[in-house]
């Protein structure tokens, strides 16, 4: 076998957010990582619906709080009509209704947008292999509506 290197399989993402600087922050975020690549972008839950199938992104970085269509139905459009897609709910929220909406929906992971470049890569990579990855904040708020809960 020759010396080239073999190309490590690259983990396609899609943006959906409907503020166009977070969508090119994150887009720029993905060209940093060799292993990154930005499949596609959409400003609106219903674009999101209508692009994967064509996009085909392995992960989608999904904003939860969106005019129209919003993150959590929009995570359950796309689950069920491209199961193969990971979804992780990237928000600046960390309201119970929210986390619980987003994993009910069918989302692996929830981050807030305060999220390391690091952190955020390797929840990507945690989606593609269906480990979930959930903010503290999200786990905090979780754990605390488990302790109320009564058998």
């Amino acid at each position: 076998m020759s010396g080239t290197p073999v190309e490590p399989e690259r983990i396609r993402v899609m943006v959906v957010d409907e503020n166009p600087v977070v969508r090119s922050g994150l887009g720029a975020f993905l060209l940093a990582y060799d292993d990154l690549d930005l499949a596609g972008e959409a400003a609106s839950g219903e674009e999101a619906v209508e692009r994967c199938p064509e996009l085909r992104p392995d992960v989608v970085l999904m904003d939860l709080v969106m005019p129209g269509m919003d993150g959590a139905a929009t995570t359950r459009a796309i689950r069920q009509a491209c199961p193969q897609i990971q979804v992780i709910a990237l928000t600046s929220f960390r309201e119970e209704e929210l986390v619980q909406g987003a994993l009910q929906a069918g989302a692996i992971g929830y981050l807030l947008k305060n999220v390391t470049a690091d952190e955020l890569a390797e929840a990507i990579r945690a989606a593609v292999t269906g480990r979930p990855t959930l903010a503290p904040e999200a786990a905090e708020v979780l754990g605390k509506r488990g302790q109320h809960r009564t058998a």
